[in-house]
C-alpha cells in the first residue's frame, strides 16, 4: 500500500502534509523520551552525591570490671597529738635545750626562763615554814605541861600549813618557768631566742606526734546509712603523686551540721615513715557496699539529653580499606541506665553489654544508620583515678 502512496520519484501531493506531521510527532516524542532519560540520570547522580558520607569517630570497647561504690571528699590532716607549746608565766629566756625539727620524748626539758628571784623567794618561804614547824613542836611540848593553851597550838598548826602552801605555790611558779614536752613527737621551728622576754602564752615551738594522723572530712547526710566506724578509707596527697595511703574511719560525729547538712568524719592513718604531715590537704575515698561486676565505658561516650542518656554503637567491626557502602560499621543509638562514676569511667547498669564498640568522640554529628569511619588517631587514656599534671 505504501508503494502506492510513495513512489521513487515523487510523493502524491495530498499525502505530503500527513508525512510531515508524523515526522514531527516522532521527533517530539523522541525528544521527550530522551529528556526523561537524561533527567532520571541526573536525579540519580544528584541523589548519589547527596548520600550520607562516612563520619569519622573514635571508638572504645565496653569493659566488664569490678566496681565498688565509693564516696569521695576533701579533708585536712591533723596529728593525733599536736600542740603549739607555750609557757603559763612570763620571763626572760635563760636556756634553750632543743634544736628545731628534732624528735623528743615525753617530759624532755625544752626551755627554761630565768629563775634567780623565784628561787630566793622559795628559800625565804621554806625558812618561814621551818620556823613555824619549830614553834609548833615547842608549843605542843608546853601544852603537855599546861604552859600554853590549845588555841596557841592550833594557831601554830595553821601557820605551818599556810607556810607550806606558800612553799608549794612558789615551787609551782618555778616549775612553770620550765617548758617540757607533754608527749613524744617531732618539734617544729623555734620562734624564740636566748635573752628574749616572753609574755605568758607566747608560742615557743610546735610539737606534733607523727606516728599516726587523723584526716577530718565531711560527707552529705544521705550517705550516713553506708558509713560505719572501722570502714576502710584511702587518701592521696599532692606531695606523693600515685601513692595511696590506707586507713580506717575512727569516728563519726554525733550530729549533722544544720547549715550544710553534712556530717563530719575522722579517719586514722598509720604514718610510721612520717610522710604525711599535719595541715596537709588530702583527697579521701571511702568504700561502701559490696564489689560488683559492671559494664564500664569512658564518660565521653555518653550522650545526655532531656529524655535520657544514650550511647552510639559501631555495629560492625572497623573496616580495613573499605568504605561504609561496602560493609563498614554504622551507628546505632541505644539508651542506657547509668550508675556511679569513677575518674574517667562511668558504670552502665542497663542497656549495654561488655565487648560492645561505643563511639567516644564525634557523636554530635551522628544519627541512626550513619556510616562510620574509625579514626586511627591516638586515643586519650581512660583512668579510673586520674591526677592533674603540672606543666
Amino acid at each position: 500500500m505504501l508503494n502506492r502512496i510513495i513512489s521513487k520519484d515523487r510523493v502524491e501531493p495530498s499525502l505530503r502534509p500527513m508525512l510531515i506531521m508524523l515526522a514531527s510527532v516522532a521527533v517530539i516524542f523522541g525528544g521527550l523520551y530522551g529528556f526523561t532519560v537524561f533527567r532520571s540520570m541526573m536525579i540519580a547522580r544528584f541523589l548519589a552525591s547527596m548520600a550520607n558520607p562516612p563520619q569519622t569517630v573514635a571508638i572504645a570497647t565496653a569493659k566488664l570490671e569490678e566496681w565498688r561504690p565509693t564516696l569521695s571528699a576533701i579533708g585536712t590532716l591533723r596529728a593525733v597529738s599536736g600542740a603549739d607549746l607555750a609557757l603559763e608565766v612570763s620571763g626572760v629566756v635563760e636556756k634553750i635545750l632543743f634544736r628545731s625539727g628534732e624528735d623528743v620524748g615525753a617530759g624532755q626539758v625544752l626551755l627554761e626562763l630565768r629563775k634567780d628571784t623565784d628561787r630566793s623567794r622559795l628559800e625565804s618561804l621554806k625558812a618561814t615554814a621551818e620556823l613555824n614547824e619549830i614553834n609548833l613542836r615547842r608549843d605542843q611540848a608546853q601544852l603537855k605541861l599546861k604552859a600554853v593553851s590549845q588555841a596557841t597550838v592550833d594557831s601554830d598548826l595553821a601557820n605551818l600549813r599556810s607556810a607550806k602552801a606558800d612553799v608549794a605555790q612558789q615551787e609551782a611558779v618555778i616549775a612553770q618557768k620550765t617548758l617540757r614536752a607533754p608527749f613524744a613527737g617531732r618539734l617544729g621551728i623555734r620562734s624564740v631566742d636566748i635573752g628574749q622576754y616572753l609574755s605568758a602564752g607566747t608560742v615557743v615551738v610546735t610539737l606534733q606526734a607523727l606516728d599516726e594522723l587523723f584526716l577530718d572530712f565531711v560527707l552529705p547526710q544521705q550517705n550516713l546509712n553506708g558509713l560505719a566506724v572501722g570502714q576502710s578509707a584511702s587518701a592521696t596527697v599532692d606531695a606523693y603523686p600515685g601513692q595511696r595511703f590506707v586507713g580506717r574511719i575512727a569516728a563519726i560525729n554525733a550530729k549533722v551540721d544544720q547549715a550544710s547538712r553534712n556530717v563530719q568524719l575522722r579517719a586514722s592513718f598509720a604514718n610510721a615513715d612520717h610522710k604525711l604531715r599535719p595541715g596537709m590537704f588530702a583527697s579521701v575515698e571511702v568504700a561502701i557496699g559490696k564489689a560488683e561486676r559492671l559494664v564500664t565505658v569512658p564518660q565521653t561516650a555518653i550522650v545526655h539529653a532531656p529524655y535520657g542518656a544514650s550511647v552510639f554503637l559501631a555495629q560492625n567491626d572497623p573496616p580495613t580499606g573499605k568504605d561504609a557502602a561496602s560493609g563498614g560499621p554504622v551507628a546505632r543509638q541505644t539508651f542506657v541506665r547509668l550508675g556511679a562514676t569513677r575518674g574517667d569511667e562511668i558504670a552502665v547498669i542497663e542497656g549495654l553489654k561488655a565487648g560492645a564498640l561505643v563511639v567516644t568522640a564525634g557523636q554530635m554529628k551522628l544519627r541512626n544508620g550513619a556510616p562510620l569511619k574509625i579514626s586511627d588517631a591516638p586515643k586519650p587514656s581512660v583512668d579510673p583515678d586520674p591526677k592533674p599534671v603540672d606543666r
